[in-house]
């Protein structure tokens, strides 16, 4: 026991100080399994965990279609028109019937299609003219549309625009890795290529989708609105950061060593004014001239993880928070549903941020509700933008949507061996997701700005409209 004498406490006996020390190593220890079981637990919810969901469902719904007024419409491929039927074939009765060997009189004939792939490579012979000025002396050759280079002799034998753009989408937009590339190339076409053949075939169309990377970063800067995310990436094995951000018609990617906003800074300028959204990641805090909105989605994942392991009282804490924000959520889409007018809506964010400032006001005792409370209150003005003006994503969603497709291209083939490859893939996945948010083909773009460089005679396409 402790003794007291003049207000001084007694040094303790040997026996309570181990037991003070014992209880000390405990509660470091578990501190430090509570950290990692929440950093388990946060991985496991990463983009970059195994696709798994858990256990299966103990009585999981039937697959296919639903029976009756359910059921929905049968999709049918559509006949082509005419125009695009290039073979017709017969198939004509047999001799006799195959069932009882009896004679066969004709009724009707049937029209049936069938849309097939090429297996025959289309081989093409360009007999290139050239002849030499007579006014300056120098040496010219023609150039017809269909080709994609002015070299010859030993580099005269080359890959067509449509099969390089094919090999571009199947690397960086499907995720094929280039020795797949190559073996669909063999196997569908019947075109031999290699794996290093389809990486150089990525970096000269990378090249020539140069300009319009650095286009689609101007028009960037002039979006009102960036939603922005971030995921990590590798280079030649070390660890790095691929960057998205989508703006008002174009969406652009960087990859750089370092995750900071820096290089969102380099793109968009730090004195940028419009609206952000992203998630709680503080490099973002540096464009103070930009109206924040925080992702609500962030949050709501953090409350529903918490609320997995909480019991009795701790549960009312991610409860009122997940109610709260969901609440205002719905209150957004009520008004774009047109049942609560713009001043309703508008009024309602003072009573959002007060209900949210009460529920912070409270001492939380598990750390990680700690943690999550001073995150809520150190952005507070900056979570419920979405009911000041509707128009203003709650979620840094389009972000998140936009990094997946690189995520699974992660997965498959672990990113980019060298900072060249790393750039021609920040290029060409910036056009290809741009051209896919226009509604354009993708193909179609890139067989076209391969065949317009270095052609005076044949336009380059246009990715973006002038504002």
């Amino acid at each position: 026991m402790h003794r007291y004498h003049g207000g001084m406490e007694a040094p303790a006996c040997p026996g309570c100080q181990a037991l003070l020390k014992r209880v000390a190593e405990l509660e470091a220890q578990v501190a430090d399994l509570a950290r990692r079981l929440e950093e388990a637990l946060h991985a496991g919810k990463r983009q970059a965990a195994p696709f798994r969901k858990g256990p299966p469902k103990p009585e999981p719904k039937t697959p296919g279609r639903k029976a009756g007024e359910a059921h929905g419409t049968h999709g049918h491929r559509p006949p082509p028109p005419p125009e695009q039927v290039s073979e017709c074939h017969e198939a004509p009765l047999p001799d006799a019937c195959p069932h009882c060997r009896g004679r066969l009189v004709e009724s009707e004939v049937a029209e049936q299609f069938q849309t097939e792939i090429p297996r025959r490579p289309i081989v093409r012979k360009f007999r290139v003219h050239i002849g030499r000025c007579t006014g300056c002396g120098r040496r010219v050759q023609g150039r017809h549309e269909l080709q994609t280079s002015d070299a010859l002799g030993a580099a005269a034998s080359q890959v067509g625009p449509d099969a390089q753009a094919a090999a571009t989408l199947l690397h960086t937009q499907a995720g094929l890795s280039h020795g797949k590339v190559a073996a669909v190339f063999d196997a569908l076409f019947g075109i031999d290529l290699t794996r290093g053949a389809s990486a150089q075939i990525n970096g000269r169309a990378a090249r020539r989708l140069e300009p319009d990377y650095r286009l689609l970063l101007d028009d960037l800067r002039d979006s009102e609105r960036i939603a922005a995310d971030e995921t990590g990436w590798r280079i030649g094995g070390r660890p790095a950061w691929l960057h998205v951000w989508v703006g008002d018609r174009a969406t652009a990617y960087g990859i750089d060593p370092q995750r900071s906003a820096a290089v969102l800074e380099r793109v968009i300028g730090v004195d940028w004014g419009g609206v952000l959204c992203h998630d709680g990641f503080a490099s973002y805090e540096r464009f103070l001239e930009a109206v924040h909105q925080q992702c609500v989605g962030h949050v709501l994942r953090r409350a529903r993880e918490m609320l997995e392991t909480a019991t009795r009282g701790a549960v009312h804490f991610p409860r009122r928070v997940i109610a709260l924000f969901t609440e205002a959520i719905h209150e957004r889409n009520r008004f774009l549903r047109g049942e609560v007018p713009l001043r309703a809506l508008e009024a309602r964010r003072d009573e959002f941020d007060d209900r949210l400032l009460a529920l912070l006001r409270r001492r939380r005792s598990r750390p990680d509700y700690d943690r999550l409370a001073r995150h809520l209150l150190g952005h507070f003005e900056q979570w419920f933008m979405f009911l000041s003006d509707p128009s203003i994503e709650a979620t840094n969603w389009e972000a998140e949507q936009a990094v997946r497709p690189a995520v699974v291209n992660r997965k498959v083939w672990g990113g980019n061996r060298t900072p060249a490859g790393a750039h021609a893939q920040e290029v060409l996945m910036s056009v290809l997701e741009t051209c896919r948010r226009q509604a354009r083909s993708a193909l179609d773009y890139v067989s076209q700005t391969l065949r317009s460089v270095g052609n005076l005679l044949l336009p380059r396409p246009v990715l973006l409209p002038t504002r």
